[in-house]
């Protein structure tokens, strides 16, 4: 069965799953949209997806899209859709979505109407006026964007940033999507040494290392449509045992994580231990500010914004301790923050920077790669100009 896939992203990660589909997935069709990758396969293709995709928040079919600036609009473009192609007659079929921009703003009556039309549909194909959906679930997402209707079915069930290793988080998790992209932003392939000074439940490094131990992100968990009776569940079974063939669980890398904060440690080392990748992590307690970072290798943090741990004024202190800790460090630097004043507290401009959502946290990824000597040495040939002694001392 050809299908016509998408996968929702955080916004800026839709180049990254993109590539991911086009590298990993050996797929051509593959087109990124705001908010939004599309791409055409067939089953084996779905079960791929929801396995081996890092950045990616879920995998949906899309059933049908249309122009719906009116309720009847609505209610016959939904109708006219296949659905007994995929639910069956005793498939439970709840409704959710949302509305921009359209003429059908309200959700609970387009669920409302959504609903009915599907059971229509289903009650002519199989000859019921009563659904118990009392089966699997086959969840309904719909979006209405500018009086254009787009209907899909859910196949992943929790979204694919639930990995199934972080059943606890400290009190600002990061995603483990956005965790991933930042590893793959920075091109980190297990190579290098890897520092994450801040690692909170330790979600950064153990991304890093399911991407260097090639460890599919989803192998710890299931998904919806693994029970859906329209698919052959042998596909599943296949996509998986291809997962587990192209890992290196017994390959050891150089990557290590820190935190002030014991608990956090501890968290992190279980979490570790529950990705399977406790072999080639390790954690410990360490002040970030007062770490030695005259090593090579490759920095990651996500340091406290100032909006859930900390206040600002603390957040913007961290900031500018660590700039001094890490100024002349020889280590590539990516330091995700939401603060607009991070690079002043930070003591220097970024090399790169790169828009990113933490949820719903607007924040860029400070990308610091080029030999700060090199920028020193410029800093101290202009040393007598003013505005330079004045640059240095921020």
């Amino acid at each position: 069965m050809q299908l016509t896939l998408c996968c929702p992203t955080l916004f800026g990660l839709e180049g990254i799953v993109a590539d991911e589909l086009r590298f990993g997935g050996r797929l051509t069709d593959v087109h990124a949209e705001n908010g939004r990758v599309l791409f055409t396969g067939d089953e084996n293709t779905l079960a791929w997806a929801n396995l081996n995709l890092r950045c990616a928040e879920r995998v949906l079919i899309r059933i049908g899209t249309f122009k719906a600036k009116t309720f009847d609009q609505l209610f016959e473009g939904v109708k006219a859709l296949p659905w007994e192609q995929f639910i069956p007659a005793d498939g439970a079929f709840p409704v959710k979505g949302h509305s921009l921009d359209s003429a059908l703003h309200s959700i609970p009556d387009c669920q409302k109407i959504i609903k009915k039309a599907v059971v229509s549909r289903l009650g002519a194909k199989y000859g019921q006026t009563w659904f118990d959906e009392i089966g699997e679930k086959y969840q309904i997402q719909f979006a209405i964007m500018h009086d254009v209707a787009e209907l899909y079915l859910d196949t992943s069930g929790a979204g694919l940033h639930k990995r199934g290793y972080r059943a606890n988080s400290n009190a600002a998790p990061l995603r483990e999507t956005l965790a991933a992209a930042m590893v793959k932003l920075a091109r980190w392939r297990g190579r290098d040494p890897f520092l994450d000074p801040f690692c909170g439940s330790g979600t950064i490094a153990i991304e890093a290392a399911m991407i260097a131990q090639r460890r599919a992100p989803g192998l710890l968990r299931r998904f919806d449509a693994e029970k859906w009776s329209c698919f052959d569940k042998s596909v599943w079974q296949q996509a998986r045992e291809s997962a587990l063939d192209f890992a290196q669980p017994d390959a050891k890398f150089d990557i290590v994580g820190s935190d002030i904060d014991p608990d956090c440690v501890q968290l992190s080392i279980e979490n570790a231990r529950k990705a399977g990748v406790a072999n080639t992590v390790f954690f410990e307690r360490a002040d970030a500010t007062k770490r030695d970072y005259s090593g090579a290798g490759v920095l990651f943090a996500n340091p406290p914004y100032g909006e859930r741990l900390l206040d600002l004024q603390q957040a913007e202190k961290l900031y500018a301790d660590l700039g001094r800790a890490t100024k002349n460090s020889p280590m590539k630097q990516y330091l995700l923050s939401s603060d607009p004043l991070f690079e002043r507290c930070y003591g220097r401009k970024a090399d790169k920077r790169r828009k990113l959502y933490n949820g719903m946290i607007k924040c860029e990824l400070h990308m610091y790669f080029k030999d700060p000597s090199a920028s020193n040495r410029g800093e101290n040939k202009h040393s007598d100009r003013p505005s330079a002694k004045r640059s240095a001392k921020r």
